[in-house]
């Protein structure tokens, strides 16, 4: 039966613009789910002359477009096709034609993003437990004597820190304690080093130093097991690792972090200049002060000759003795007076040369003659071990052969891949079978089975359902729904 009645489930509702619509569901999405963090790889990487980028972030079940606008690029890395990436991102929605998209803020490598996380996981971790206090920096040593350098031997670094050394104060002793800055098993053999060198206590200071690098280069100084040995140091560790914008867990923990390796050698090393400079001038101050007492004695002579001569004339020939003793005295002094003062200045001198930077730096060097031969018979002694390790590696290689490795994983592979596909379908089945129960169900107890029944649905002219008698007067129009069409009917009475 046909009726111009509206309809029941638009009785209230709002309606809308698709702008309107667009508009409201972009601000629910930026609202409820703000800025988020999505792993993913790039595809369908498109470069306008704009200078934005657009792209989709996809996985093996869904893709979410993406937007990244020329002022944050400097935020993120450079972008390939094909490229695994973690992007954070603003969730919204392009109004113009209702599509879902990221707009993307950040966006780094996938591999030096989980390696970031790490870096600020164990970062929290030991400022929790106060390896970062302020309250545990030593003080560095107001006159350094001998440093000791823990670095590769083969980098530049060394080479760069031994330069700045000789060039700013030669007289400061360098001792290299070697070790790897790169690998698997850098940070260990940092450790073990940094142990070493505080139980031997030759030097004053220590330097960690290492050239500039990614954050997976640098790596074995963001390793826990560098972070404590460096705590537990009883001598003063300054770290110069990386660049100025490079800062790892070494550099927190560490008494002072420097820029760069050059510059922590800067800083342990006081300026030669400044220092002959500061000699030259005590040496002009003593010489000025020799010359003022003299010029005293001799004002300090006149001064008393004068006064003799206005002295009345009784007992004049006494003083005049006691004046001409004086006199004999102070001509026999003065002469070898000056000589005294030159004697000391000349002691002061000898003291100063014996002590000068380049009698220190001459012991220095003869003793450094016997080590360089014993440092390197360790080293040929050390690359004979690792050739007979390497020779090691290469029998087992050939012994357990990458091939074999290789099909016996891709057998297991194959039989976990049946095993899977078996499984799916069995879930598939069962839940295509409790959907079909379920169907069933549905027909069985649904308004339409209960219809066909003979029982009907009574709404009266504003679409509600009517159940109770009283609440209708006579004249009421009625309309009954039943399993085939409807009935319009008029209420002659009403019992209850």
């Amino acid at each position: 039966m046909e009726t111009d009645a509206p309809l029941p489930y638009r009785e209230g509702l709002p309606v809308y613009t698709v702008s309107r619509l667009n508009l409201e569901v972009r601000g629910l999405l930026e609202e409820r789910l703000g800025r988020v963090w999505v792993e993913g790889e790039i595809g369908n990487l498109s470069q306008p002359s704009s200078g934005h980028i657009y792209f989709t972030l996809k996985d093996a079940r869904a893709q979410v477009r993406c937007a990244l606008f020329r002022s944050a690029r400097r935020l993120c890395c450079p972008v390939a096709d094909g490229m695994q990436v973690l992007v954070g991102a603003r969730v919204s929605l392009y109004e113009g034609r209702g599509d879902f998209q990221l707009i993307v803020e950040q966006m780094e490598d996938a591999g030096e993003g989980a390696l970031r996380r790490a870096f600020e996981a164990l970062k929290r971790a030991l400022e929790a437990e106060g390896l970062f206090d302020p309250r545990h920096k030593k003080p560095l040593p107001s006159r350094v004597q001998r440093i000791g350098v823990i670095t590769s031997p083969d980098g530049a670094v060394w080479h760069d820190i031994v330069t700045t050394l000789r060039r700013r104060f030669p007289a400061i002793a360098v001792l290299l304690y070697p070790v790897p800055v790169q690998g698997r098993d850098a940070a260990a053999a940092i450790a073990r080093m940094l142990d070493l060198a505080n139980e031997r206590r030759e030097c004053d200071v220590l330097l960690l130093a290492r050239g500039g690098g990614s954050l997976e280069d640098l790596w074995c100084f963001n390793e826990e097991i560098v972070a404590r040995a460096l705590f537990r140091s009883t001598l003063p560790v300054v770290t110069g690792v990386g660049h100025e914008t490079d800062t790892t867990i070494a550099d927190w923990v560490a008494d002072v972090r420097a820029p760069t390796p050059t510059a922590a050698a800067e800083l342990l090393s006081p300026d030669q200049a400044l220092w002959r400079k500061r000699h030259h001038e005590a040496h002009q101050r003593l010489a000025r002060l020799i010359d003022r007492l003299l010029r005293e004695r001799i004002q300090r002579f006149d001064d008393l000759k004068r006064r003799l001569t206005l002295l009345p004339v009784r007992g004049l020939p006494e003083k005049r003795a006691a004046v001409a003793a004086l006199a004999r005295r102070l001509a026999l002094a003065l002469p070898s007076y000056p000589a005294r003062l030159r004697a000391r200045l000349m002691t002061l001198t000898q003291r100063l040369e014996r002590r000068s930077p380049s009698a220190r730096l001459h012991a220095y060097r003869v003793r450094l003659a016997p080590l360089a031969d014993r440092l390197t018979g360790a080293m040929r002694a050390a690359l004979r071990v690792h050739e007979r390790r390497l020779g090691l590696f290469a029998q087992r290689l050939r012994a357990q052969p990458p091939e074999a490795l290789r099909e016996r994983l891709a057998a297991r592979h194959e039989l976990l891949r049946d095993r899977l596909r078996r499984a799916m379908n069995e879930a598939l089945r069962i839940r295509g079978d409790r959907l079909a129960l379920l169907d069933r169900a549905l027909t069985l107890v649904g308004p339409p089975a209960v219809l066909d029944r003979g029982y009907a649905i009574v709404t009266d002219a504003q679409g509600r359902v009517a159940r109770d008698a009283t609440a209708h007067r006579p004249g009421d129009t009625l309309r009954i729904r039943l399993a085939r069409g409807e009935l319009l009917v008029e209420v002659k009475t009403a019992q209850s």
